[in-house]
């Protein structure tokens, strides 16, 4: 009660935060080279897209155009905001007799208050103007490196902006509106997943023990952990993120089934002990071991991912693994201390629904298909690890939210009307200090990647060197569409001059100060890591045959690349965070039991269900990606609890002075029981996380519940057939 009233007085207060740059993966040589990038040409995802109706008339009605114009300029008067792009701000460069001059896309008189559209509209069709026509956008840069809190306040002016003309966006797609957007619905599913667990634990304490002093004091102890798992969590100053929405229904599944065991023994002990305070007393003292090291084990599954490179994964994975120890001490720490002061003085007796199940008829058919169980359990093994070596890694950007959530709506109106909303950035580099990105030859080369990449994912707009001097050779030939192309060599001597008088902003955007490092820029559709994985070792090929690699270097970067790198490089990692898991487990399980064989015998029914998520994954359609990966190895340290349960019974039981088959026996009898009442409630307590609307969590619930049925199927079956092969082993050690 010290240490709670304690925590309390530090003041946790809960924050709720949401940043995808802290799912790029961390120490990486592609996101150090990206930082550089940022710095020369600025962030590639700091942008907020808003499409507008329009229909025939509206390009004919000043009154609408002055509107846009209007917020077009107050949206550019925020102090966040770096640049507002639209038809209304757009200048379009002439050059003539006297020089270059630039002439905005529509005028606007404010002394006769008129507003014209100077040219023709239709080159804008895919930029600036939807594919369809009836609509438009505003594109907003925000400054670069703004927090969550500065993100949110940004957002709301803007909408503060549109609401004060009477214009709502039919379309929104962007980092600080999807920012908020995700904390508002992390903040309604951390509550709904609190309140579902909390009922749901309680409506199960009832039905296994019936009494409502039990259920109290169960619910008691494990609140008291879950307060001090999120102080804790707080404390060491971490905010709750997209994966905390998991963590309340964690916390409380994993403390409802160590403590349904404790009180499952309890019920058996109080058969052979009268006194109800000894009882409690004797359970606690022999179920320390087992339970500590079920609680170890599972959060060994967490902690496991802070070995990988994303930050996101490092932080739940710590905060999950201290705060179910947190839970262990809760539990350890009350729960003897309440039971003695309800039991004291009074006839306390604690009831179990796992009395009523009967064992013995499943275990004989165990041991009459001893011989072909193994066989059967490889066969089913194979099949899965066949299936899943089909399975590919494929993530996309939004792949947390369901295909018909609003955000995934709007961003998918941009990808089909205004050729894409994810960046795509390609940094470019000339080899000699002589030359640099604009000398022709140079822009040859670009114009050929230019292509290359139109060929790929179709037509694209470009920000790049090139697109420079397209401008200007449109710009000489009066505006004419047709003449966005990369001038003749004659005409680019004409031209060139005429480079240094581009604005300062927009040259800045796509070339260095010496003009010898750059980039191309564009938005595509979010085709997800594995097509793009293809895509870009497919460019990587035409770089190296078609592009001269003394004159130019390439090197594809941007949010969107180092997003799909953490897909593939968590994967990756899954395999060496199990093979850790695997070992810490293996070393625990032979110092408690003095064999190594055994040890790895008790690891043979904890990576089978593993295995078969895999099979199922491919049944189901489910790829890997950062969603995905980690879960096998927070599958396995919940699953390995059950196996630890029954063999340390079983030790007990061999401890006692009784026959190995008897002890399997007994075991199997008893422990089992306890066993499919624990699996009962985590599945039943995981599944209530597919009602998620995030994919994280809809997954996590969907698979880690398959994996406990699995695990717990391997247990009651293949386990004690397995434990007949070291049946000389036990005696020996006995």
């Amino acid at each position: 009660m010290l240490f709670s009233l304690f925590l309390i007085a530090l003041q946790p207060l809960p924050v709720f935060d949401y940043n995808f740059e802290q799912f790029f993966p961390q120490n990486d040589e592609d996101l150090s080279f990206y930082n550089d990038y940022q710095q020369k040409f600025g962030s590639d995802n700091d942008y907020l897209l808003t499409a507008f109706q329009s229909d025939e008339n509206f390009w004919e009605n000043e009154e609408s155009l002055w509107d846009f114009k209007t917020i077009s300029d107050q949206l550019q008067s925020l102090e966040n905001v770096d640049t507002v792009l639209s038809v209304f701000s757009v200048q379009l460069p002439r050059i003539g007799t006297f020089g270059a001059r630039f002439r905005p896309l529509i005028s606007f008189d404010k002394d006769k208050n008129t507003a014209r559209v100077e040219r023709d509209l239709e080159s804008f069709r895919g930029t600036l103007i939807a594919e369809s026509g009836d609509s438009f956008l505003i594109l907003i840069r925000n400054k670069r490196g703004l927090d969550k809190t500065e993100g949110d306040q940004l957002y709301q002016e803007i909408l503060s902006v549109f609401d004060k003309e009477g214009k709502k966006p039919i379309a929104v797609a962007g980092k600080i509106q999807t920012q908020g957007d995700f904390v508002q619905l992390m903040q309604a599913e951390f509550g709904l997943f609190f309140g579902i667990s909390l009922i749901l634990m309680v409506l199960l304490l009832f039905w296994i023990f019936r009494s409502w002093w039990t259920v109290l004091v169960t619910v008691l102890v494990i609140l008291f952990g879950v307060i001090w798992a999120f102080a804790m969590i707080l404390l060491i100053g971490q905010k709750l993120a997209l994966m905390s929405v998991m963590q309340p229904t964690i916390f409380l599944i994993v403390g409802l089934s160590a403590s349904i065991h404790l009180l499952s023994h309890l019920f058996k002990e109080q058969k052979l002990e009268p006194r109800f305070d000894l009882s409690v007393e004797k359970v606690f003292r022999a179920m320390i071991s087992p339970v500590a090291l079920t609680f170890l084990t599972t959060s060994l599954g967490f902690l496991s991912l802070y070995f990988t490179t994303v930050p996101a994964l490092k932080d739940f994975g710590l905060s999950t693994g201290l705060g179910i120890l947190l839970m262990f001490s809760a539990i350890y720490l009350l729960m003897p201390s309440l039971l003695f002061w309800f039991g004291k003085g009074k006839e306390m007796k604690i009831k179990s629904r796992a009395s009523g199940l009967h064992l013995l008829p499943f275990l004989i058919l165990v041991f009459r298909g001893k011989k072909w169980i193994p066989f059967l359990f490889l066969g089913l093994t194979l099949a899965s690890v066949f299936m899943g070596l089909q399975i590919k890694v494929n993530g996309f950007l939004l792949d947390n939210l369901p295909t018909d959530h609003p955000i995934q709506k709007d961003f998918h109106f941009f990808d089909r009307e205004f050729r894409g909303s994810n960046p795509l950035e390609i940094y470019l580099s000339v080899k000699d200090n002589e030359t640099s990105l604009v000398d022709y030859s140079v822009l040859e080369e670009i114009d050929q990647i230019e292509k290359y990449l139109e060929e790929t994912f179709g037509e694209l707009t470009f920000l790049s060197p090139n697109s420079l001097m397209k401008s200007l050779n449109q710009a000489q030939n009066q505006g004419n569409p047709k003449a966005f192309t990369l001038p003749s060599r004659g005409q680019y001597a004409r031209l060139k001059p005429y480079l240094e008088r581009v604005p300062v902003e927009l040259k800045n955007q796509v070339l260095s100060e010496n003009s010898q490092e750059g980039r191309i820029s564009a938005r595509t559709a979010d085709l997800g890591s594995y097509q793009m994985g293809k895509i870009r070792k497919d460019f990587g090929k035409f770089i190296d045959e078609e592009i001269d690699s003394e004159m130019l270097e390439v090197r594809w970067t941007g949010t969107s690349f180092l997003i799909d790198s953490g897909h593939e490089s968590v994967t990756r990692q899954m395999a060496s965070g199990l093979g850790i898991a695997f070992l810490l487990v293996g070393v625990i399980a032979g110092y408690l039991f003095r064999s190594w064989r055994i040890s790895f015998i008790l690891l043979i029914p904890n990576i089978i269900p593993l295995l078969w998520m895999l099979g199922l994954m491919y049944l189901l359609g489910i790829e890997f990606k950062l969603t995905t990966a980690i879960l096998f190895t927070v599958a396995f340290g919940i699953a390995v609890d059950d196996s630890i349960h029954f063999m340390s019974r079983l030790k007990m039981e061999l401890g006692q002075g009784k026959g190995f088959l008897y002890g399997i026996k007994r075991t199997f009898l008893e422990t089992g029981k306890a066993l499919i009442l624990t699996s009962f409630v985590l599945v039943l307590g995981f599944s209530v996380l597919m009602i998620s609307q995030f994919g994280v969590t809809f997954y996590t619930g969907l698979l880690i519940a398959a994996a406990l049925i699995f695990a717990l199927v391997a247990d009651l079956v293949l386990l004690p057939v397995l434990l007949l092969s070291v049946k000389r082993v036990f005696e020996k050690k006995r």
